[in-house]
């Protein structure tokens, strides 16, 4: 281990443990327990690591937006970027700020939503193409 590595304070992002009931980790892509390890990312980069855990710290304080809402929205993102790592931190970061079932599963339609409006809308660009082909 380096002097340089970044020590991460645990608050300034989610953590959550492994579910058991998951499929085993040979039989998926990515390990659950490295989500704990992420601290560790900065280790080759500390000075950008730590420049990125402060950001992301004064990212998620309370501002005009709650945790909570914060953590919901993340979490809706998770989907959107489909994390799996992310989805099982903001998981547990939004239920530990509060959030109820109701409001997890209604973010996550709106992950849903956002980005097939944002594939949809882009058919624009196929028929303003196919009008200039016909030209």
């Amino acid at each position: 281990m380096s002097d340089n590595l970044l020590t991460v304070p645990s608050r300034t992002y989610p953590s959550c443990s492994p579910s058991a009931s998951r499929l085993p980790v040979e039989k998926t892509y990515y390990n659950p327990a490295d989500l704990a390890q992420f601290g560790n990312v900065t280790e080759w980069q500390a000075d950008m690591g730590r420049k990125f855990f402060d950001y992301y710290g004064e990212v998620f304080k309370d501002g005009a937006l709650s945790e909570r809402e914060k953590a919901l929205i993340a979490l809706a993102v998770a989907h959107a970027v489909q994390c799996p790592f992310c989805i099982d931190a903001y998981t547990t970061d939004s239920m530990q700020k509060g959030a109820d079932e109701a409001q997890m599963m209604e973010a996550v339609p709106v992950a849903a939503a956002t980005k097939g409006g944002a594939a949809l809308v882009h058919g624009v660009q196929v028929m303003n193409k196919a009008q200039e082909q016909s030209m």
